[in-house]
Formats: C-alpha cells, sequence, structure tokens
C-alpha cells in the first residue's frame, strides 16, 4: 500500500501531530480508523473478504468497510470515502453505534468509530484491489463460522462482532450512540432505513 499520512492523536484522541503510516505502524502511534457494517433488508451483514495482496491480514474476513483516516479527515468522511473505494457505493445513510480505542495487532493502536447502514446487493462495485469478494451473512451464520474457525477473519472484525452482540470483547468502548444504537439479533431486520 501507499505511504499515508495519518493524524496521530494522544490518549484522549485528540490530535497531537502527523506521520506517514509506515512510521505510525512501525511506532506504534496511536491513530484512527472507521468501520460500518452494512446489512441487506433482511438483515443479512455483508463480509469482506480482504484482498490476498493486502499489507495485514491478506484474505482475511472483514467488516463491510475498515478505513484509517487520513489527516485531516473525520470518521464519518473517511466512512463515506471506504463506501466508495472498497464497495462503490455513495449515498448510504449511516448512523453511529459506537467509539472504542482497540490495540490492533502489534504496534497498530487506534481509535474508531463504528457506523452501520443499509445496501442493496445489487448496487456493490467492490475494488479487485481491495477486496477479493463479498458474502452475505446473518449474524447467527457469522457467529457459527467465526467459533468455527471456519475462515480466517480480522482479529478486530471478530472483537467488534462480538461488542456488536453483547459479549465480550477487546473494544475500550468510549461512547455509544444510543438515540441509534440497537444491535441486530439473529434474525431481525436492521433498524436503520436508506
Amino acid at each position: 500500500m501507499p505511504d499515508e499520512l495519518f493524524d496521530i492523536v494522544d490518549e484522549n484522541n485528540v490530535v497531537i501531530g502527523q506521520e506517514w503510516r509506515s512510521v505510525v505502524h512501525q511506532r506504534g502511534l496511536w491513530h484512527r480508523g472507521v468501520h460500518v457494517f452494512l446489512f441487506t433488508r433482511d438483515g443479512k451483514l455483508l463480509v469482506q473478504q480482504r484482498s490476498k495482496n493486502r499489507d495485514t491480514f491478506p484474505s482475511a474476513l472483514d467488516c463491510s468497510v475498515s478505513e484509517h483516516l487520513k489527516a485531516g479527515e473525520n470518521y464519518w468522511q473517511a466512512a463515506v470515502r471506504g463506501l466508495q473505494e472498497e464497495l462503490g457505493l455513495a449515498g448510504i445513510d449511516l448512523d453511529l453505534l459506537v467509539e472504542f480505542g482497540m490495540n490492533y495487532g502489534p504496534n497498530d493502536n487506534e481509535f474508531c468509530q463504528l457506523y452501520q447502514g443499509i445496501v442493496n446487493p445489487a448496487h456493490v462495485r467492490f475494488d479487485p484491489g481491495e477486496v477479493e469478494r463479498v458474502m452475505y451473512y446473518t449474524m447467527s451464520d457469522l457467529l457459527a463460522l467465526l467459533r468455527e474457525r471456519r475462515a480466517v477473519a480480522c482479529y478486530w472484525f471478530e472483537q467488534i462482532v462480538s461488542w456488536y452482540l453483547g459479549k465480550p470483547s477487546a473494544l475500550g468502548v468510549l461512547r455509544t450512540s444510543s438515540s441509534s444504537i440497537r444491535v441486530i439479533r439473529p434474525g431481525e431486520s436492521p433498524n436503520c432505513e436508506n
């Protein structure tokens, strides 16, 4: 991946400078990321399989969208950019669910936000440079897939799914959006409209 300029933040998620992606991950500097869960109208989660050419977790299952924030970008802007770059989607209404801090792996410390929205699978045009393929799972099927280790998943994806389903996770929750948060249980339809 090309080197990108990231905002680096302190323990309160306040921007204190900027640094290149390679340096951020080499030195373990705190930075920002965003994730999106996209659900079909019948409650299935769009799960992407990352490209085999990705520098971290190649070919692993991931959130519908996962992005680092570029320098000067806010969470919502990064989510919208990620929808366009990774899945070819625009105009998706997003609801903020949670803001959290987490160690994603060696030297990868991030403050992140998770959004959810509705997707029409016919509109998805993923970028094969970033995404190998997309699949749609009910939450119960996804949970079984992850629990039985029938697929390799990104560490953060497993932790975010666990939090979403009300199970223990490594997310250090900073705040939730109580006005929009409603966990989608197996067999239920999502609460957000598009």
